[in-house]
């Protein structure tokens, strides 16, 4: 049984939690919505074996600091360079999902001496060529309007994350322990406005991933993994700007693959991260 251990560190001027666990290489594991580090429960195990994993809540969510502003992936990219500094990591390994996909990219296109290699999953890269087949789905607007969601959806968390957990593992749902622990950490207004800001903050995202594409090309090893309903797209956005890039599809497989999928993911991450 790997020990996961949880604790506060201070990155950028908040305090992140982050769980840990095993010793070697760091691999940095940024979840997405509506998430936290527990995303990653079902291949921290196997991961922990031979790596130092270090999977911390993103700002706003889990057990982190519910800031007021700083969701742009640029900033989110330099929490995550202040969390592995706060634990003594020079270099990572470094996955992305879902939100934690854009900061994973920016940290790697600014900071490449501080990413080894670098996992990006079902998420779309901004305003980047290569993704125009794909549409955003409809709670994208709803998220992005100040107040509204928070209006709508407060006390019924459980029902709304429940939506999105199903459709993200194509109706089997996730382990009930993880989704409770899920409600628990987006219920209440101000949970969810900070869930919420991650969406309000895409269009500067996506202005800084553009300007990031512009000015330099992704020089690290990166491995794109794409399920439902994502796809290819997220590859195809990175063909004209990565050096080294390889591709992977997975069948059968909804948009939250650590958890509807852990043990075809795995293979993937071991081998390209050894």
């Amino acid at each position: 049984m790997v020990d996961i251990t949880e604790r506060l560190v201070t990155a950028n001027g908040i305090e992140v939690n982050v769980a840990t666990a095993g010793r070697g290489p760091a691999v940095l594991l940024l979840h997405g919505f509506p998430h936290t580090w527990r995303l990653w429960s079902r291949v921290v195990p196997a991961l922990a074996a031979h790596h130092r994993v270090i999977a911390p809540d993103l700002r706003g969510l889990g057990a982190s600091t519910r800031a007021a502003d700083g969701y742009d992936a640029g900033n989110l990219a330099t929490d995550a360079e202040g969390v592995l500094d706060a634990l003594g990591e020079p270099t990572a390994a470094v996955v992305g999902i879902d939100a934690g996909t854009p900061p994973a990219f920016l940290l790697a296109m600014r900071r490449p001496e501080r990413v080894r290699r670098l996992v990006l999953m079902e998420s779309l890269l901004g305003p980047l060529p290569g993704a125009e087949a794909f549409s955003p789905p409809w709670w994208f607007g709803f998220h992005s309007v100040p107040g509204l969601a928070e209006e709508v959806v407060q006390g019924q968390e459980a029902a709304y994350l429940r939506f999105f957990l199903n459709a993200g593992t194509l109706g089997r749902g996730v382990p009930a322990e993880v989704e409770a622990a899920f409600v628990d950490a987006y219920t209440g207004r101000e949970s969810l406005r900070c869930a919420f800001e991650h969406y309000r903050a895409m269009p500067e995202s996506g202005r800084q991933i553009q300007d990031a594409a512009r000015t330099g090309r992704l020089a690290v090893p990166t491995m794109a993994i794409g399920s439902h309903p994502v796809g290819k797209a997220l590859e195809h956005q990175l063909r004209p700007v990565a050096d080294d890039l390889t591709g992977h599809l997975l069948d059968d497989c909804g948009h939250i693959i650590p958890l509807d999928r852990p043990n075809d993911l795995l293979p993937l991450l071991e081998g390209f991260l050894s």
